[in-house]
């Protein structure tokens, strides 16, 4: 059963972002993620990522593993992202 993800992220500028972002999707479809891009209309710094995921654990994986650290800096991703999971009821 797939969980959905939001991650919300400090970024220094949304469009370098979202260009990485949509530039890494071969390697989240590969691990089994879908997500989407989500800008903050009420605050530009904002980056908001909603998708599923296989699982926690999968997520945690992908999200976690040092290339993904480099692709977050690259992106201009300024702090730790808030991650929440959440499962249907």
């Amino acid at each position: 059963m797939s969980v959905t993800v939001i991650v919300s992220l400090k970024v220094a500028d949304f469009n370098q972002w979202k260009a990485t972002f949509d530039g890494h999707a071969p390697a989240r479809e590969a691990a089994g993620i879908n997500a989407a891009a989500h800008r903050n209309l009420d605050d530009e710094g904002n980056a908001v990522a909603i998708g599923t995921a296989p699982s926690k654990e999968a997520f945690i994986a992908f999200f976690a593993a040092p290339e993904m650290q480099q692709v977050q800096k690259d992106a201009g991703v300024l702090a730790p992202p808030e991650i929440k999971f959440l499962e249907q009821a």
